[in-house]
C-alpha cells in the first residue's frame, strides 16, 4: 500500500499546484480531462502491448497492494501512468504559462508603452499640477 499512498500523494500535489496557479484542469476541465484519458489509454495500451511481448513483468512487493489489472499489470501502474500525464501537462502549461507572464511583464516598459510614457510625464503642458 505503501507505493499506491505516494501516487495518489504527488497526484494530490499536482492537483493543488493546477489549483493554486490555474494551470490544467482549473484552467480548461473539458480539454484536460480528456487529454488525461488519451494520454492514460495511450500508455496503459503500451504497458499491455510491452507485456505481451515479454518486456514487462510485474515482480511481488510488499510495498503493492497485490491488485492486479490485468496479467502483469498491477493497480499502481495506472496510478503511476495518470501521475506521469499530469505532471507533464502541469509543467507544459506551466511553462506557457510563464511565458504569457514574461510576454505580458515586458510590455510595462515605459519605451514600449505610450500610455506608460505619458502616465510618466505628468500633466499636459498648459494643465494643472
Amino acid at each position: 500500500m505503501i507505493y499506491l499512498a505516494v501516487l495518489v500523494v504527488l497526484l494530490g500535489c499536482m492537483a493543488l499546484l493546477d489549483a493554486r496557479y490555474k494551470l490544467f484542469f482549473v484552467a480548461r476541465p473539458l480539454a484536460a480531462t480528456i487529454t488525461m484519458a488519451v494520454g492514460l489509454a495511450y500508455f496503459l495500451a503500451w504497458d499491455v502491448w510491452a507485456i505481451s511481448l515479454g518486456i514487462f513483468l510485474h515482480r511481488e512487493s510488499p510495498l503493492m497492494t497485490g491488485i492486479m489489472l490485468g496479467p502483469q499489470l498491477p493497480l499502481e501502474e495506472a496510478f503511476f501512468l495518470a501521475f506521469l500525464c499530469y505532471q507533464t501537462m502541469i509543467l507544459f502549461t506551466g511553462l506557457l504559462a510563464r511565458g504569457r507572464h514574461r510576454r505580458t511583464a515586458g510590455r510595462a516598459d515605459p519605451e514600449e508603452d505610450p500610455q506608460l510614457v505619458e502616465h510618466e510625464r505628468g500633466p499636459r503642458a498648459g494643465g494643472t499640477a
